[in-house]
């Protein structure tokens, strides 16, 4: 297995350009075909007019917005050439995040951004990152709106609880795994609503992974009932050095919201380095 086709969310947020080199990279690494998928929120223009003074201001933003486009996709092609990459560019400007898990779905892997609370620029829907790994069936790689990877899967963590998400994040980051300097599997309360016989003990899943030519340590979560599962896995990846963290995304559709696993919820918001989720 490895990843053949790569999709990577491009926007107008600042984190864009840093996002196409992370994916480049893993492209170049696994010789894989590159789709840049380009996809903004646009307001209504309605919405301005309607208030006085706010038209010009309009027609400035979207120049603006059409300028900082056309320099993304052209930086897009260089950096394509540069790499030697074999890839694509789409262009739906106003899809409104529509585009990215529909380009997913025929991908191994995507490379999306965390949502930042201080770059409007980079908004494209609401739940956009929550709907993205619930809909897309595909392994999505989120990138930290902070801080700078010189490795993404050199030292990874798996979080892994026994449960389907887990066991599906596990072999989508296959690939990843396979090529890891150390492999680390922290196995964590169980569900406790799931029935014994269908939880998979850490020792096991790290017997496949070994199966796999993918030698694995183990270490336990357990009995921590008084901190949230989300920032234990935050203060363990630290603690071993992690730069990746492999784990399975929960949640489901309520009304017309996601209701988002606590764990899933935290490192969604919280990340401090690429985590792969699957669902």
């Amino acid at each position: 297995m490895s990843y053949k086709s790569i999709v990577v969310q491009l926007d107008m947020s600042a984190r864009a350009h840093s996002r196409l080199e992370y994916a480049l990279r893993l492209a170049r690494q696994f010789d894989a075909h590159l789709t840049g998928v380009f996809s903004a929120f646009s307001p209504d223009p309605r919405s301005f007019y309607v208030m006085a003074g706010t038209a010009d201001y309009y027609e400035e933003h979207r120049k603006a917005r059409q300028e900082r486009h056309g320099a993304l996709e052209r930086i897009f092609h260089a950096e394509l050439l540069r790499a030697g990459v074999r890839g694509q560019w789409v262009d739906y400007p106003d899809s409104q995040g529509q585009a990215i898990p529909r380009y997913a779905r025929y991908a191994d892997l995507v490379v999306a951004g965390q949502d930042d609370p201080d770059d409007p620029e980079g908004f494209i829907a609401d739940y956009f990152p929550e709907t993205l790994v619930m809909t897309s069936g595909r392994p999505v790689l989120f990138i930290p709106y902070t801080g700078v990877f010189p490795t993404i899967g050199a030292n990874i963590m798996v979080a892994w609880n026994g449960s389907r998400e887990s066991a599906r994040a596990v072999q989508d980051a296959m690939p990843l795994l396979q090529r890891a300097e150390r492999v680390t599997v922290v196995r964590l309360n169980e569900l406790k609503d799931e029935p014994g016989a269908n939880r998979i003990p850490g020792a096991d899943i790290a017997l496949l992974l070994a199966r796999h030519d993918v030698k694995a340590e183990v270490a336990a979560l357990d009995g921590v009932n008084d901190v949230p599962m989300g920032d234990m896995l935050i203060s363990r990846a630290s603690d071993l050095g992690a730069d990746l963290v492999v784990m399975g995304a929960y949640g489901h559709s309520r009304w017309q919201e996601l209701v988002m696993g606590g764990a899933t919820r935290t490192m969604l918001e919280s990340m401090p380095i690429p985590v792969l989720m699957s669902h």
